[in-house]
C-alpha cells in the first residue's frame, strides 16, 4: 500500500535517482551511430555545436547582440577577470549585472570557472586531478558510467561519436569525482551537469567546477536518498504559494508531489528542459547568484504552465497536468521572456533558507532525523568567495601556492617599537626662549623736543621750502652701531655732567599713538619746556647725520 504524505501519495526516491533510466535511454537512441553516421556530414553545427539545429527552439530563442556591442561586453569582461577579487569585494553588483545581460560566449567557460570558485580550488589542489585520473576507479560507478555517456547531448559535436575526445573526458570527470567523493558515489544526474562544463572548458576546470557545484550550489543533491532535493520540492511548492495561489492550489487539489515534475529541473539545472540559449543565461545567473535562480526558473514555469484558469481548463487531474509540464509552452522557455520574468520574481536568498529551516523542522517532525547532513548551501558566488577569499597569486595565469608563516613575536614588538620612536621623533619639543638684549637702550636723560616725531600734517610742505644745509656746515660725525645718536649732546649745548654726579632726570609724559599730538606737545612744553630755537649750524649738522643714517635706523631711532 502506498504511503501518503501531507495528503499526497509518496514516491520511491530509487526509481527517481536513475531520472527515468527508460526514459533516458530511448533517448539515447537518437545519438546512435547508425542514425548519426547517415547526416553528420550533411548537416552542420550551429553557433552552440549541435548538429544540424537539434536543440529544439535554440536559433528562435537566441537573441543577436550586435558585433560592436559583443566586442564593448568581451573588454569589460577581460578587465573584471584580471582584477577578479577586487571586483567581487567592492563591485559584486556591477558583476551580477553583467551576469544578467549574458556573458559573452568566448568567455563563458573562464568565467563560469571564476564565479563558482573553481579557479581558487584548482590552484589550492595543484595536481590532484592528474592523481584521480591516474587511479583506476571503483568498478561498479564505471559500469553506471560508461553506460550514461551516449546519453548526454548526443547531437552534440563533442558527444556525437563513441570514443569521441568529447566522451573520454566525460568519463575522466565523472570517475575523477567517485574517486574524490566516494561517500556520495555516482548519480546520473551529474553526467549532464559535468557534459555542460565540458562544452566551455577543459576536463580539469570541469572537474573542479562540478566539484564546486555538488558541494557548494547544490549540496545533498547527488547524495543517496535525494533527501536534499525533496527538501528543495517542499520548499518550491511552499514559494508558489505566494508566486502563483492558482497554479497551488491546483497541484494541491490533485495532490501532485513536487518531486514528480521538478527532480529533473533541479538536479540537471534545467540543461536537459530548456532551449539552449536559455540555458547558457540560465547558468549565468546561477553561477553567480546561487541557487535562488533554480527556484525562481521552476517558479515561472509553472505559474505560466498552470497561472491562469484557462489553462487549467484541460487538466483534470494527475495525468494531463504532468502531459502539460512535460510539454512547456516554448513561450514560455524564450530567452528574453524567460530573464525578464525570472527577474521579477519576488524571492530571496533570504526566503530559500528560512522556507528550508522550516521544512527541516517539518521533516524531523514526521520522518525523523536526515540521513545524510550535507554542508550548508552558499547563495553564489560572493558568498563562496568570502568563505575561500583568493589570493592574487591564485588569479594569475601561472599561480603558485603561497604559505602563510606568521612572523615571531620579535619582530611584532621591534615594529611596535620603530612606531613609538618614530612618533616621539615627530613631536617637536618646546624651544627654550632666550633673552637678548636690546642693543638701543632707553635715554637717560630728558628726550629733546626735536627729537619727538611732529605731528602729522595732512598737506606737508613741498621739497624746495627745506633747502639743504650749506656746503661750508662742518661735517656730520660719525657714528657707530648700536645707538648712533643716543649719546648726542642735548639740545641745550651744555656739557654732559660727570658720570659720578648724574643730573636727576625731569619727569616728562611718555607718547602712546592713542594720544592726541597736540595735548601730547602742550604737556611736554609744560613739563619740561626744553628751549625750542637751536643755532643754525647745530640744527643743519643734525639733519645732515640723520639724513645718512638707513631707514630702518631713523624708523628705531624715531
Amino acid at each position: 500500500m502506498a504511503k501518503t504524505e501531507n495528503g499526497r501519495p509518496s514516491v520511491d526516491m530509487g526509481s527517481i535517482r536513475t531520472l527515468n533510466s527508460s526514459h533516458m535511454e530511448d533517448e539515447s537512441s537518437l545519438g546512435s551511430d547508425s542514425e548519426i553516421n547517415g547526416f553528420t556530414s550533411e548537416r552542420q553545427a550551429d553557433r552552440y555545436g549541435f548538429i544540424g539545429g537539434a536543440q529544439q527552439y535554440s536559433e528562435e530563442s537566441a537573441q543577436d547582440v550586435p558585433p560592436e556591442v559583443l566586442r564593448q561586453r568581451e573588454v569589460k569582461w577581460l578587465d573584471m577577470l584580471s582584477h577578479w577579487d577586487k571586483w567581487m569585494i567592492k563591485r559584486f553588483n556591477k558583476v551580477r549585472l553583467r551576469c544578467q545581460k549574458g556573458i559573452p560566449p568566448a568567455l563563458r567557460g573562464r568565467a563560469w570557472l571564476y564565479l563558482s570558485g573553481g579557479k581558487v580550488k584548482r590552484e589550492q589542489n595543484q595536481g590532484k586531478f592528474q592523481e584521480l585520473d591516474s587511479q583506476p576507479g571503483d568498478p561498479k560507478w564505471l559500469d553506471v558510467i560508461e553506460k550514461d555517456l551516449h546519453r548526454q547531448f548526443p547531437f552534440h559535436e563533442m558527444f556525437v561519436s563513441r570514443g569521441g575526445h568529447g566522451q573520454q573526458d566525460l568519463f575522466r570527470v565523472l570517475k575523477a569525482y567517485t574517486l574524490y567523493k566516494p561517500d556520495e558515489g555516482y548519480c546520473q544526474a551529474q553526467a549532464p551537469i559535468a557534459a555542460v562544463l565540458l562544452m566551455h572548458m577543459p576536463a580539469e576546470d570541469a572537474f573542479w567546477g562540478l566539484v564546486q557545484i555538488c558541494e557548494k550550489y547544490l549540496p545533498g543533491y547527488y547524495s543517496p536518498g535525494l533527501e536534499a532535493i525533496q527538501l528543495d520540492g517542499e520548499i518550491l511548492f511552499a514559494l508558489l504559494r505566494r508566486v502563483s495561489p492558482v497554479a497551488f492550489r491546483h497541484l494541491e487539489k490533485h495532490k501532485i508531489d513536487p518531486i514528480l515534475y521538478m527532480t529533473e529541473w533541479f538536479m540537471c539545472a534545467f540543461s536537459r528542459t530548456l532551449p539552449w540559449a536559455s540555458v547558457l543565461r540560465v547558468w549565468d545567473m546561477f553561477l553567480c547568484d546561487g541557487v535562488k535562480i533554480i527556484f525562481r526558473v521552476g517558479l515561472v514555469l509553472l505559474k505560466c504552465t498552470l497561472g491562469t484558469r484557462e489553462k487549467l481548463k484541460n487538466c483534470q487531474g494527475l495525468y494531463e497536468t504532468m502531459e502539460l509540464l512535460r510539454a512547456i509552452d516554448p513561450r514560455c522557455m524564450q530567452e528574453g521572456f524567460l530573464v525578464r520574468e525570472i527577474l521579477e520574481v519576488p524571492v530571496t536568498a533570504r526566503d530559500v533558507d528560512k522556507e528550508h529551516h522550516t521544512q527541516i523542522k517539518r521533516w524531523k517532525k514526521n520522518r525523523g532525523e536526515l540521513n545524510f547532513k550535507p554542508a550548508p548551501r552558499m547563495h553564489g558566488a560572493r558568498i563562496i568567495m568570502q568563505a575561500e577569499p583568493p589570493r592574487r597569486q591564485d588569479l594569475q595565469q601561472n599561480p603558485t601556492i603561497v604559505l602563510e608563516v606568521p612572523e615571531p613575536p620579535q619582530k611584532l614588538n621591534k615594529g611596535k617599537e620603530e612606531r613609538k620612536s618614530k612618533k616621539k621623533r615627530s613631536i617637536k619639543k618646546p624651544t627654550a626662549i632666550e633673552e637678548i638684549p636690546n642693543p638701543y637702550p632707553l635715554l637717560t636723560g630728558p628726550p629733546p623736543q626735536s627729537l619727538n616725531p611732529p605731528p602729522p600734517s595732512l598737506n606737508p610742505p613741498p621739497p624746495s621750502l627745506n633747502p639743504p644745509p650749506p656746503s661750508s656746515a662742518t661735517p656730520p660725525p660719525s657714528f657707530d652701531l648700536p645707538s648712533p645718536f643716543l649719546d648726542l649732546p642735548s639740545p641745550s649745548l651744555a656739557p654732559p655732567p660727570p658720570p659720578s654726579d648724574p643730573p636727576s632726570p625731569p619727569p616728562y609724559a611718555t607718547v602712546t599713538p592713542e594720544t592726541s599730538p597736540e595735548t601730547e606737545t602742550n604737556s611736554n612744553h609744560q613739563q619740561s619746556a626744553p628751549p625750542t630755537d637751536l643755532p643754525a649750524a647745530k640744527e643743519s649738522a643734525l639733519q645732515q647725520s640723520t639724513q645718512s643714517l638707513s631707514s630702518s635706523e631713523q624708523d628705531t631711532y624715531l
